[in-house]
This record gives C-alpha cells, structure tokens and sequence, in this order.
C-alpha cells in the first residue's frame, strides 16, 4: 500500500498540475508558520464557510474546492486508490493559483485575515490527507 501510495504521488508531481500545487502548498505552509508564530497560535480550526462565500470570488472558489477535493480525495484514500486521491487534489491547483493572484490573506480587517489563514489552513490539511507534502523537496 506504501508502494502504491508513493508512485501515485511521483506520477502526481510529475504533472503541472502537482508542481503548482506543491508549490501552493509551501506558500500556503510558509505563510502558515509565519503568521502562526507571530500571532503565538495555531490556526488549526475549520474556515467560516459563510464567511469565505461572502468574500471575494477566488476566496469563494477555493473554499468550495477545498471540501469538495478533501471529500473526494478521502474516500479515495479509504478505497486504496491513491491516483484518485491525486486526481482529487489536482482540482485545487486553478482556485489556489487564483486565491494567491487575487485575494491579499492578510487583509487589514481581522476576521477576514483570519479566515484567509484558516483556508490555507485547510489547504494543508487536505493534502496532509493523502500525503505529506512538507517533506516533499523541489
């Protein structure tokens, strides 16, 4: 299943798809760790859905693929099928790539910032879901 598992992962980075998610997931992740250590706490909790619906288009787009990938790449991971997984946090790469084109996470009001975390929180959790991408190199 270990095997499995990791050659679904090499064929997923292998694409630009699974580049540019890895690389949204370290921004995400870097912008993560900072702001957690400035503010002296984790933001581990869900995002405010009605929160991220009511914000700006790619704040609403990422919030909706995010609970759809993490659903589907679930059940994918509890069937055993890792390319699906894969296929499932593929989704995420345009809404990522947008959020951080369009939308400034930390916004000056902070509820809005701190909702924003909580998205690129939930960014790190979905992929933690099918493989752990803060020990992925490149």
């Amino acid at each position: 299943m270990v095997v499995r598992r990791v050659e679904a992962l090499g064929e997923f980075l292998g694409t630009d798809d699974g580049r540019n998610l890895l690389a949204g997931y370290k921004r995400a992740a870097n912008i993560l760790r900072i702001e957690e250590k400035k503010d002296g706490r984790a933001y581990d909790e869900a995002p405010d859905a009605a929160l991220a619906a009511s914000g700006q288009p790619e704040e609403r787009a990422l919030a909706e693929a995010l609970a759809a990938a993490r659903e589907e790449a679930s059940a994918a991971v509890a069937a055993e099928d890792f390319s699906g997984a894969m296929r499932a946090l593929s989704r995420l790469r345009a809404p990522v790539d947008a959020f951080f084109e369009k939308v400034t996470v930390n916004a000056d009001d902070p509820t809005l910032r701190r909702n924003r975390l909580l998205l690129l929180n939930a960014l790190r959790a979905a992929t933690r879901e099918v493989a752990d991408f803060s020990r992925i190199e490149g």
